[in-house]
């Protein structure tokens, strides 16, 4: 169903009318995760054909400066530091495309598993283990032989050599310690995952790290506190919208492209339209919350 979406969205023109006049003067943040080699040379090479696409931090450095930006302004980011960014390096000096890969500092370089991906087994249980406490969360998964702070047979993560190499194509932002649901987090642990975060990343990799991604897209009035106290000076969502350059820098909005896997369903998602009209029809479970104490 959602194929036979894309194409009437594309080859009716709504997509291409979309992006060329609501889109036009907007900036456009998309959210990739986990996107093959292939995958990324296709949908990088369109969106370099149809957008103006800038680094976070060109966009951040016109918010200070007040500067224009280019029409179509795009960023691409990436959540997690999945062990297959790394196959996207190619593409990205072949295209010399800016991105950001928001990196969880406890599990990069680690033999450790990104909790919601430990196993198939668990799969089914992940939703319902976004929405309890996280000290909960961490209990009912040893059920399934997850502990974060385990060393696994198998990687999921990029490598410190990897990251290192990469530096020179990507900005390398926080993503929180260990993935957690933050509203569902005590204050401590919140705290914990913001800063300390931001702080093994700069002195792991020597990055300067100024943005943080709410994992899930899951945040609270606390942890953009929490954040701004840690020393960041921009936080990114997955609520759906544009940006501007007097958008509220914590709560910048993203649109999940979900790895897209055909032009058609890229065009789609990238201008918008089709995340727009869906949480119109469904309110998406993730975004602000109220924090837990």
């Amino acid at each position: 169903m959602s194929n036979i979406i894309y194409k009437a969205l594309r080859y009716s023109g709504a997509a291409w009318l979309w992006r060329e006049t609501v889109q036009r003067g907007k900036v456009t943040f998309l959210l990739f995760h986990d996107m093959g080699a292939a995958d990324a040379e296709r949908n990088f090479a369109y969106l370099k054909r149809h957008y103006n696409i800038i680094g976070l931090q060109d966009y951040l450095k016109a918010v200070r400066q007040g500067t224009k930006l280019p029409r179509k302004a795009l960023v691409i980011t990436f959540d997690d530091g999945h062990a297959s960014n790394y196959a996207m390096l190619p593409a990205l000096k072949k295209l010399n495309v800016p991105i950001t890969i928001f990196l969880c500092s406890e599990i990069v370089g680690t033999q450790r598993h990104f909790w919601f991906r430990h196993s198939e087994e668990m799969k089914p249980q992940v939703e319902a283990l976004k929405r309890i406490a996280n000290s909960e969360r961490l209990q009912k998964l040893e059920a399934y032989g997850f502990e974060q702070e385990k060393e696994f047979a198998d990687r999921q993560a990029l490598t410190d050599n990897e990251i290192k190499e990469m530096q020179a194509s990507v900005d390398f932002q926080s993503h929180t310690c260990f993935h957690p649901i933050l509203p569902q987090c005590d204050t401590a642990t919140a705290r914990h995952e913001i800063a300390d975060s931001k702080l093994q990343l700069e002195q792991r990799y020597n990055l300067k790290i100024n943005t943080l991604s709410y994992p899930n897209g899951d945040y609270s009035e606390r942890d953009i506190q929490l954040a701004k106290e840690a020393g960041y000076t921009c936080g990114v969502t997955v609520d759906s919208g544009y940006n501007s350059l007097r958008s509220d820098l914590f709560r910048l909005k993203r649109f999940s492209v979900n790895d897209a896997h055909t032009t058609e369903e890229l065009m789609v998602k990238a201008c918008g339209l089709y995340a727009l009209i869906k949480h119109k029809l469904h309110k998406p479970p993730y975004g602000l919350k109220p924090a837990r104490q």
